[in-house]
Protein backbone atom coordinates (compact mmCIF):
# COMPACT_ATOMS: atom_id res chain seq x y z
CA UNK A 1 0.00 0.00 0.00
CA UNK A 2 1.65 3.50 -1.07
CA UNK A 3 1.63 6.38 1.57
CA UNK A 4 -0.07 9.47 0.22
CA UNK A 5 2.56 11.64 2.63
CA UNK A 6 5.14 9.55 0.59
CA UNK A 7 6.86 10.13 -2.91
CA UNK A 8 5.68 7.30 -5.17
CA UNK A 9 8.23 4.46 -5.01
CA UNK A 10 9.87 5.80 -2.23
CA UNK A 11 12.46 3.28 -0.75
CA UNK A 12 14.14 3.59 3.43
CA UNK A 13 16.53 0.95 2.34
CA UNK A 14 17.76 3.27 -1.19
CA UNK A 15 21.32 3.94 -0.40
CA UNK A 16 21.27 6.84 -2.76
CA UNK A 17 19.11 8.70 -0.19
CA UNK A 18 21.28 8.40 2.47
CA UNK A 19 23.88 10.27 0.18
CA UNK A 20 22.88 13.67 0.47
CA UNK A 21 20.49 13.18 4.07
CA UNK A 22 18.83 11.03 6.72
CA UNK A 23 14.82 11.07 5.77
CA UNK A 24 13.99 12.20 9.22
CA UNK A 25 11.23 14.30 7.33
CA UNK A 26 9.50 11.24 5.97
CA UNK A 27 10.09 9.28 9.00
CA UNK A 28 8.04 12.28 10.84
CA UNK A 29 4.89 11.69 8.63
CA UNK A 30 5.39 7.55 8.82
CA UNK A 31 4.95 8.16 12.81
CA UNK A 32 1.97 10.64 12.72
CA UNK A 33 0.30 8.66 9.89
CA UNK A 34 1.39 5.20 9.49
CA UNK A 35 3.97 4.33 12.41
CA UNK A 36 4.34 0.47 10.69
CA UNK A 37 3.66 0.87 7.00
CA UNK A 38 5.08 -2.02 4.49
CA UNK A 39 7.62 -0.64 2.05
CA UNK A 40 6.94 -2.59 -1.01
CA UNK A 41 10.20 -3.83 -3.08
CA UNK A 42 8.35 -4.53 -6.30
CA UNK A 43 11.37 -6.63 -7.99
CA UNK A 44 12.04 -8.45 -5.02
CA UNK A 45 15.23 -8.72 -3.56
CA UNK A 46 17.72 -11.97 -4.27
CA UNK A 47 17.92 -14.35 -1.30
CA UNK A 48 14.86 -12.86 0.29
CA UNK A 49 11.48 -14.78 -0.42
CA UNK A 50 9.21 -11.40 0.44
CA UNK A 51 8.72 -7.97 -1.80
CA UNK A 52 8.94 -5.56 0.98
CA UNK A 53 9.48 -4.98 4.88
CA UNK A 54 7.73 -2.85 7.22
CA UNK A 55 9.72 0.19 8.29
CA UNK A 56 8.97 0.73 12.13
CA UNK A 57 9.07 4.19 12.89
CA UNK A 58 8.15 5.04 16.71
CA UNK A 59 10.69 4.95 19.88
CA UNK A 60 8.19 2.51 21.74
CA UNK A 61 7.70 -0.04 18.39
CA UNK A 62 11.77 0.01 17.79
CA UNK A 63 11.80 -1.45 21.59
CA UNK A 64 9.26 -3.74 21.06
CA UNK A 65 10.68 -5.40 18.37
CA UNK A 66 13.96 -5.26 19.92
CA UNK A 67 12.83 -6.92 23.09
CA UNK A 68 11.38 -9.81 21.50
CA UNK A 69 13.61 -12.11 19.60
CA UNK A 70 11.67 -15.01 20.02
CA UNK A 71 9.01 -12.72 17.55
CA UNK A 72 11.43 -11.12 16.00
CA UNK A 73 14.11 -12.75 14.62
CA UNK A 74 17.63 -11.30 13.40
CA UNK A 75 18.66 -14.67 12.47
CA UNK A 76 16.27 -15.97 9.87
CA UNK A 77 17.96 -13.13 7.18
CA UNK A 78 20.25 -11.71 9.34
CA UNK A 79 20.19 -7.72 10.69
CA UNK A 80 21.17 -5.71 7.37
CA UNK A 81 18.08 -4.62 5.71
CA UNK A 82 19.49 -4.15 1.67
CA UNK A 83 17.84 -2.28 -1.19
CA UNK A 84 18.51 -3.68 -4.69
CA UNK A 85 21.02 -5.83 -4.45
CA UNK A 86 21.09 -9.87 -3.86
CA UNK A 87 22.44 -11.49 -1.33
CA UNK A 88 22.75 -15.59 -1.94
CA UNK A 89 20.99 -17.69 0.84
CA UNK A 90 24.61 -19.27 1.26
CA UNK A 91 26.14 -15.69 1.83
CA UNK A 92 23.40 -15.35 4.38
CA UNK A 93 24.02 -18.69 6.29
CA UNK A 94 27.76 -18.03 6.61
CA UNK A 95 27.03 -14.25 8.30
CA UNK A 96 25.02 -16.01 10.74
CA UNK A 97 28.28 -16.93 12.53
CA UNK A 98 28.29 -13.11 13.34
CA UNK A 99 27.17 -12.68 16.81
CA UNK A 100 24.58 -9.76 15.74
CA UNK A 101 23.06 -12.32 13.80
CA UNK A 102 22.32 -14.94 16.27
CA UNK A 103 18.75 -15.61 18.69
CA UNK A 104 19.19 -16.21 21.74
CA UNK A 105 19.98 -19.24 23.35
CA UNK A 106 22.91 -19.26 20.60
CA UNK A 107 23.23 -15.44 21.11
CA UNK A 108 23.24 -15.82 24.83
CA UNK A 109 26.40 -18.42 24.93
CA UNK A 110 28.64 -16.41 23.06
CA UNK A 111 27.52 -12.79 24.45
CA UNK A 112 28.25 -14.23 27.97
CA UNK A 113 31.61 -14.86 27.22
CA UNK A 114 32.58 -12.22 25.46
CA UNK A 115 31.24 -9.72 27.72
CA UNK A 116 34.10 -10.49 29.67
CA UNK A 117 36.67 -8.16 27.51
CA UNK A 118 33.61 -5.05 28.11
CA UNK A 119 33.58 -5.51 32.34
CA UNK A 120 33.62 -1.73 34.06
CA UNK A 121 37.13 -2.93 35.04
CA UNK A 122 38.17 -3.73 32.09
CA UNK A 123 37.33 -0.78 30.22
CA UNK A 124 38.99 1.56 32.65
CA UNK A 125 42.24 -0.53 32.41
CA UNK A 126 42.50 1.24 29.07
CA UNK A 127 40.90 4.62 30.29
CA UNK A 128 45.20 6.19 30.58
CA UNK A 129 46.02 4.53 27.50
CA UNK A 130 42.95 5.94 25.63
CA UNK A 131 43.44 9.49 26.75
CA UNK A 132 47.18 9.52 26.32
CA UNK A 133 46.37 7.80 22.85
CA UNK A 134 43.46 10.76 22.19
CA UNK A 135 45.85 13.79 23.35
CA UNK A 136 48.44 12.43 20.85
CA UNK A 137 45.87 12.23 17.66
CA UNK A 138 44.51 15.60 18.21
CA UNK A 139 48.01 17.02 19.26
CA UNK A 140 49.32 15.76 15.90
CA UNK A 141 46.06 17.37 13.91
CA UNK A 142 46.36 20.93 15.43
CA UNK A 143 50.38 20.78 13.80
CA UNK A 144 48.81 20.23 10.55
CA UNK A 145 46.63 23.54 10.47
CA UNK A 146 44.06 22.04 8.47
CA UNK A 147 42.81 19.03 7.43
CA UNK A 148 40.36 15.73 6.89
CA UNK A 149 38.75 15.24 10.60
CA UNK A 150 37.61 11.88 9.41
CA UNK A 151 40.75 10.76 8.79
CA UNK A 152 43.02 12.96 10.79
CA UNK A 153 40.86 12.45 14.34
CA UNK A 154 37.47 10.67 14.29
CA UNK A 155 39.27 7.08 13.17
CA UNK A 156 41.74 6.89 15.09
CA UNK A 157 40.74 6.61 18.69
CA UNK A 158 38.01 3.87 18.00
CA UNK A 159 40.14 1.67 15.94
CA UNK A 160 43.43 2.08 18.77
CA UNK A 161 40.84 1.20 21.36
CA UNK A 162 39.91 -2.29 19.59
CA UNK A 163 43.21 -2.74 18.80
CA UNK A 164 44.21 -2.13 22.49
CA UNK A 165 41.45 -4.36 23.73
CA UNK A 166 42.38 -7.13 21.68
CA UNK A 167 45.95 -6.87 21.72
CA UNK A 168 46.35 -6.07 17.89
CA UNK A 169 50.47 -5.03 16.82
CA UNK A 170 50.88 -1.27 16.05
CA UNK A 171 51.73 -1.81 13.09
CA UNK A 172 48.91 -4.26 11.84
CA UNK A 173 46.35 -1.49 13.03
CA UNK A 174 46.09 0.15 9.56
CA UNK A 175 45.39 -3.12 7.92
CA UNK A 176 42.19 -3.79 10.54
CA UNK A 177 40.89 -0.24 9.71
CA UNK A 178 41.59 -0.80 5.42
CA UNK A 179 39.77 -4.16 5.67
CA UNK A 180 36.60 -2.54 7.83
CA UNK A 181 36.53 0.18 5.45
CA UNK A 182 35.98 -1.99 2.51
CA UNK A 183 33.32 -3.97 4.47
CA UNK A 184 30.76 -1.74 4.69
CA UNK A 185 31.59 0.58 1.74
CA UNK A 186 30.23 -1.53 -0.93
CA UNK A 187 27.38 0.61 -1.43
CA UNK A 188 29.26 3.46 -2.53
CA UNK A 189 30.67 3.84 -6.10
CA UNK A 190 33.36 6.47 -5.45
CA UNK A 191 34.85 4.33 -3.70
CA UNK A 192 35.11 1.96 -6.05
CA UNK A 193 34.45 -1.40 -3.51
CA UNK A 194 32.18 -4.32 -4.94
CA UNK A 195 30.98 -6.54 -2.48
CA UNK A 196 33.23 -9.29 -3.74
CA UNK A 197 35.91 -6.74 -3.02
CA UNK A 198 34.20 -6.20 0.74
CA UNK A 199 33.66 -10.28 1.18
CA UNK A 200 37.92 -10.76 0.16
CA UNK A 201 38.51 -8.11 3.43
CA UNK A 202 36.28 -9.86 5.60
CA UNK A 203 37.78 -13.34 4.71
CA UNK A 204 41.58 -11.85 5.24
CA UNK A 205 39.94 -10.03 8.64
CA UNK A 206 38.82 -13.25 9.89
CA UNK A 207 41.55 -15.32 9.14
CA UNK A 208 43.80 -12.79 10.76
CA UNK A 209 42.12 -12.85 13.89
CA UNK A 210 41.87 -16.66 13.81
CA UNK A 211 45.45 -16.84 13.31
CA UNK A 212 45.60 -14.23 16.60
CA UNK A 213 43.54 -16.63 18.49
CA UNK A 214 45.29 -19.66 17.74
CA UNK A 215 48.94 -17.94 18.27
CA UNK A 216 47.30 -17.18 22.13
CA UNK A 217 45.93 -20.33 22.90
CA UNK A 218 49.23 -21.53 22.53
CA UNK A 219 51.40 -19.70 24.16
CA UNK A 220 48.00 -17.80 26.85
CA UNK A 221 49.29 -13.79 27.87
CA UNK A 222 50.25 -13.44 31.63
CA UNK A 223 48.93 -9.89 30.78
CA UNK A 224 45.52 -9.38 32.62
CA UNK A 225 44.45 -6.85 30.20
CA UNK A 226 45.13 -9.35 27.36
CA UNK A 227 41.46 -10.39 26.95
CA UNK A 228 42.05 -12.59 23.78
CA UNK A 229 43.90 -14.74 25.82
CA UNK A 230 40.75 -14.86 28.06
CA UNK A 231 38.30 -15.60 25.75
CA UNK A 232 40.15 -18.51 23.81
CA UNK A 233 42.19 -20.39 26.01
CA UNK A 234 40.73 -23.91 27.23
CA UNK A 235 37.86 -23.86 24.43
CA UNK A 236 36.15 -26.90 26.40
CA UNK A 237 35.92 -24.27 29.64
CA UNK A 238 33.05 -22.65 27.28
CA UNK A 239 35.46 -20.04 25.58
CA UNK A 240 35.73 -18.90 21.75
CA UNK A 241 36.70 -21.46 19.14
CA UNK A 242 39.31 -19.64 16.79
CA UNK A 243 36.42 -19.52 13.62
CA UNK A 244 34.19 -17.75 16.89
CA UNK A 245 36.81 -15.46 17.30
CA UNK A 246 37.18 -14.84 14.03
CA UNK A 247 33.86 -13.58 13.48
CA UNK A 248 33.50 -12.01 16.64
CA UNK A 249 36.81 -9.78 15.89
CA UNK A 250 34.92 -8.83 12.58
CA UNK A 251 31.77 -7.61 14.47
CA UNK A 252 34.48 -5.75 16.72
CA UNK A 253 35.42 -4.05 13.40
CA UNK A 254 32.25 -2.56 12.13
CA UNK A 255 29.83 -2.41 15.21
CA UNK A 256 32.91 -0.83 17.01
CA UNK A 257 34.85 1.14 14.96
CA UNK A 258 32.76 2.67 11.88
CA UNK A 259 29.59 4.05 14.48
CA UNK A 260 32.11 5.22 16.56
CA UNK A 261 33.99 7.22 14.71
CA UNK A 262 30.99 8.03 12.53
CA UNK A 263 29.35 9.52 16.09
CA UNK A 264 32.62 11.38 16.47
CA UNK A 265 32.54 12.97 13.05
CA UNK A 266 28.65 14.29 13.72
CA UNK A 267 29.36 15.11 16.95
CA UNK A 268 32.16 17.57 15.59
CA UNK A 269 29.64 18.78 12.30
CA UNK A 270 27.08 18.96 15.32
CA UNK A 271 29.09 21.97 17.59
CA UNK A 272 30.42 23.83 14.85
CA UNK A 273 27.12 24.02 13.43
CA UNK A 274 25.83 24.70 17.06
CA UNK A 275 28.26 27.12 17.68
CA UNK A 276 26.37 27.96 21.72
CA UNK A 277 26.85 24.32 22.50
CA UNK A 278 30.57 24.23 21.86
CA UNK A 279 31.26 27.32 23.82
CA UNK A 280 28.87 25.34 26.20
CA UNK A 281 30.83 22.19 25.82
CA UNK A 282 34.39 24.00 26.24
CA UNK A 283 33.31 25.85 29.26
CA UNK A 284 31.51 23.07 31.42
CA UNK A 285 32.27 19.56 29.73
CA UNK A 286 28.84 18.29 30.87
CA UNK A 287 29.03 14.60 31.19
CA UNK A 288 25.72 13.94 29.07
CA UNK A 289 27.37 15.38 26.30
CA UNK A 290 28.20 11.91 24.80
CA UNK A 291 24.89 10.50 25.04
CA UNK A 292 23.40 13.64 23.02
CA UNK A 293 26.25 13.02 19.93
CA UNK A 294 24.97 9.41 20.01
CA UNK A 295 21.50 10.37 19.72
CA UNK A 296 21.92 12.90 17.53
CA UNK A 297 24.55 10.88 14.92
CA UNK A 298 22.59 7.76 15.33
CA UNK A 299 25.34 5.84 13.39
CA UNK A 300 23.17 2.63 12.62
CA UNK A 301 20.14 4.06 10.75
CA UNK A 302 18.31 0.65 11.05
CA UNK A 303 18.68 -3.18 11.83
CA UNK A 304 15.65 -5.97 10.68
CA UNK A 305 14.22 -8.28 11.90
CA UNK A 306 12.24 -11.21 10.31
CA UNK A 307 8.76 -12.43 12.16
CA UNK A 308 8.73 -16.01 13.35
CA UNK A 309 4.61 -15.88 14.01
CA UNK A 310 1.83 -13.70 12.68
CA UNK A 311 1.96 -10.64 15.03
CA UNK A 312 0.51 -7.39 15.25
CA UNK A 313 2.47 -4.03 15.75
CA UNK A 314 1.40 -0.65 16.02
CA UNK A 315 -1.47 -1.21 14.66
CA UNK A 316 -0.38 -2.99 11.73
CA UNK A 317 -1.09 -7.40 11.11
CA UNK A 318 2.73 -8.62 10.54
CA UNK A 319 2.71 -12.14 8.99
CA UNK A 320 4.96 -14.86 9.69
CA UNK A 321 8.49 -14.55 7.55
CA UNK A 322 7.89 -10.90 6.52
CA UNK A 323 10.93 -8.39 7.47
CA UNK A 324 10.44 -5.79 9.75
CA UNK A 325 12.65 -2.80 9.55
CA UNK A 326 13.69 -0.80 12.82
CA UNK A 327 14.66 2.88 12.35
CA UNK A 328 16.93 4.02 15.16
CA UNK A 329 16.89 6.90 13.57
CA UNK A 330 13.38 7.85 13.78
CA UNK A 331 13.11 6.59 17.13
CA UNK A 332 15.94 8.78 18.18
CA UNK A 333 13.84 11.48 16.55
CA UNK A 334 10.60 10.80 18.28
CA UNK A 335 8.84 13.82 19.88
CA UNK A 336 6.38 11.49 22.42
CA UNK A 337 9.55 11.01 23.97
CA UNK A 338 12.19 13.64 23.35
CA UNK A 339 11.24 17.13 23.71
CA UNK A 340 12.13 18.92 20.29
CA UNK A 341 14.09 16.05 19.06
CA UNK A 342 15.35 18.92 16.47
CA UNK A 343 17.26 20.77 18.63
CA UNK A 344 21.07 19.61 19.65
CA UNK A 345 21.15 20.05 23.50
CA UNK A 346 24.23 18.63 25.29
CA UNK A 347 22.44 19.05 28.49
CA UNK A 348 19.69 16.86 27.33
CA UNK A 349 18.64 14.42 30.66
CA UNK A 350 17.56 12.04 30.68
CA UNK A 351 18.08 10.74 27.05
CA UNK A 352 16.44 7.31 26.43
CA UNK A 353 17.80 7.42 23.20
CA UNK A 354 18.25 3.98 20.65
CA UNK A 355 21.57 4.87 19.34
CA UNK A 356 22.95 1.68 21.31
CA UNK A 357 19.99 -0.22 20.34
CA UNK A 358 16.88 -0.45 21.51
CA UNK A 359 17.48 -2.68 24.25
CA UNK A 360 17.14 -6.72 24.63
CA UNK A 361 19.86 -9.14 23.45
CA UNK A 362 21.60 -7.35 20.82
CA UNK A 363 21.68 -4.05 23.45
CA UNK A 364 25.38 -2.71 22.48
CA UNK A 365 27.92 -4.29 24.18
CA UNK A 366 30.54 -1.61 24.09
CA UNK A 367 28.45 0.73 24.97
CA UNK A 368 30.76 1.99 27.86
CA UNK A 369 33.68 2.06 25.68
CA UNK A 370 31.60 3.95 22.64
CA UNK A 371 30.83 6.89 25.65
CA UNK A 372 34.47 6.81 26.81
CA UNK A 373 35.75 7.15 23.42
CA UNK A 374 33.63 10.07 22.66
CA UNK A 375 34.41 11.97 26.16
CA UNK A 376 38.04 12.00 26.13
CA UNK A 377 38.27 12.68 21.86
CA UNK A 378 36.08 15.88 22.59
CA UNK A 379 37.93 16.87 25.96
CA UNK A 380 41.36 16.32 23.92
CA UNK A 381 39.65 18.73 20.82
CA UNK A 382 38.24 21.32 23.62
CA UNK A 383 41.90 21.52 24.94
CA UNK A 384 44.16 21.98 22.17
CA UNK A 385 42.14 23.43 19.09
CA UNK A 386 38.90 25.06 20.38
CA UNK A 387 39.00 27.33 17.88
CA UNK A 388 38.27 24.51 15.26
CA UNK A 389 36.34 25.57 12.23
CA UNK A 390 34.42 24.10 9.36
CA UNK A 391 36.29 24.37 6.07
CA UNK A 392 33.74 22.73 3.98
CA UNK A 393 30.63 20.61 3.71
CA UNK A 394 30.53 16.73 5.22
CA UNK A 395 30.76 14.19 2.25
CA UNK A 396 28.18 11.31 2.97
CA UNK A 397 28.84 7.67 2.35
CA UNK A 398 26.63 6.29 0.19
CA UNK A 399 25.06 3.29 2.55
CA UNK A 400 21.64 2.30 3.43
CA UNK A 401 22.07 1.32 7.34
CA UNK A 402 25.43 3.33 8.14
CA UNK A 403 25.24 7.20 9.04
CA UNK A 404 28.49 7.57 8.02
CA UNK A 405 30.84 10.80 6.48
CA UNK A 406 33.49 9.87 4.50
CA UNK A 407 35.24 13.50 4.15
CA UNK A 408 34.66 16.86 6.79
CA UNK A 409 37.38 19.46 6.22
CA UNK A 410 38.37 21.68 8.75
CA UNK A 411 40.98 23.97 9.91
CA UNK A 412 42.40 23.46 12.72
CA UNK A 413 43.62 26.67 13.95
Amino acid sequence: MHCPALPEGFDFTDPDVYQSRVPLPEFARLRRTAPVWWNAQPHGIAGFDDDGYWVVTRHQDVKEVSTKPEVFSANLNTSIIRFNQGISRDQIEVQKLIMLNMDPPEHTRVRQIVQRGFTPRAIRALEDALRRRAEQIVEEARHRGSGDFVTDIACELPLQAIAELIGIPQEDRARIFDWSNKMVAYDDPELAITEEVGANAAVELISYAMNLAAARKGCPSKDAKDIVSRLVAAEHEGNLGSDEFGFFVLLLAVAGNETTRNAITHGMHAFLTHPDQWELYKRERPGTAAEEIVRWATPVVSFQRTATQDTELGGARIKKGQRVGIFYSSANHDPSVFDHPELFDITRDPNPHLGFGGGGPHFCLGKSLAVLEIDLIFNAIADAVPGISLAGDPRRLRSAWLNGVKELRVHYR
